[in-house]
């Protein structure tokens, strides 16, 4: 498939009766291993990324690092790759169209893009200005004509401010602007609780993105919730490092090496990377 088909297929895995799930990968091996387990799409994590970089998450690896990341993991794989370019590297319109670009140059064709202004001042960026760079992302895509699938995430429940009767309203709000200014589907993560998930999947019209932690509901309840896509973030990579933690520990502190009988065997990493 080329980028404009793998963009199609994409957006079509968001209106399946199941849910899209991601187990979101941060380099090419571990986009390889979602490949070969028989997941659809791949879905980067941006602090994963940032992570394996040597960096925080929350926007403070460079666009040009995250992306060449990017690249690697979407040449890695034959599965159309979306990828999380928190809130596109920069304020103005211009750091949008600039990351919008360097998305599809890298090979993806999805992104995740957030309101969030890593401003303590100002957790969220205005309903507008947001709209506004979301209908860059979407003018620069239709001119490339690579049809990114833009997942519009809005961080209304990060924080505790307000009532719950507020952040939803809020939510809703959001979304609806985001819909109308060229998003795909919303991502609202940092919501568990059943109740408000059902309620925020009736009452937002594209398809819902939720957050997947220890707390959440399953794969089928989120599904019969009205859940569209789950994404598990930066849980996987941090998984994969406390597991070396723990090997380092046992080392360290036993002087044994039992977490080697646990490991994928060379044979069988070699094969995913076989003939590229």
């Amino acid at each position: 498939m080329n980028q404009g088909e793998k963009a199609a297929a994409l957006r079509e895995l968001h209106h399946r009766s199941e849910p899209l799930v991601f187990v979101n990968a941060w380099d090419a091996a571990s986009a390889r291993i979602v490949e070969s387990l028989g997941f659809p799409a791949v879905a980067t994590s941006s602090g994963g990324i940032a992570f394996s970089a040597g960096f925080p998450d929350g926007e403070r690896i460079t666009r040009e690092t995250m992306l060449e990341r990017v690249a690697a993991i979407a040449g890695s794989v034959s599965l159309p790759v979306t990828a999380d370019l928190e809130g596109g590297y920069g304020s103005e319109i211009d750091d949008a169209i600039a990351t919008a670009r360097g998305a599809i140059e890298a090979g993806a064709v999805g992104l995740n893009f957030e309101d969030a202004s890593h401003d303590p001042g100002r957790p969220l960026i205005d309903v507008a200005t947001a709209s506004e760079r979301i209908k860059a992302i979407r003018r620069t895509a239709d001119a490339i004509g690579v049809p990114l699938v833009i997942n519009a995430r809005t961080d209304v429940y990060h924080e505790e401010a307000g009532t719950a009767q507020s952040r939803f309203r809020e939510a809703t709000e959001r979304a609806e602007a985001y819909a109308a200014a060229g998003a795909d589907s919303i991502f609202v993560p940092f919501v568990t609780d059943a109740e408000t998930i059902g309620k925020l999947a009736a009452a937002i019209e594209l398809p819902l993105n939720i957050l997947a932690g220890a707390k959440t509901p399953d794969v089928a309840t989120l599904a019969r919730l009205g859940v569209k896509r789950i994404s598990t973030g930066s849980s996987p990579a941090a998984y994969a490092l406390a597991m070396f933690r723990a090997a380092a520990l046992e080392v360290r502190d036993r002087g044994t090496f039992g977490f080697a009988a646990q490991r994928i065997a060379p044979a069988e990493l070699n094969a995913l990377f076989a003939g590229r």
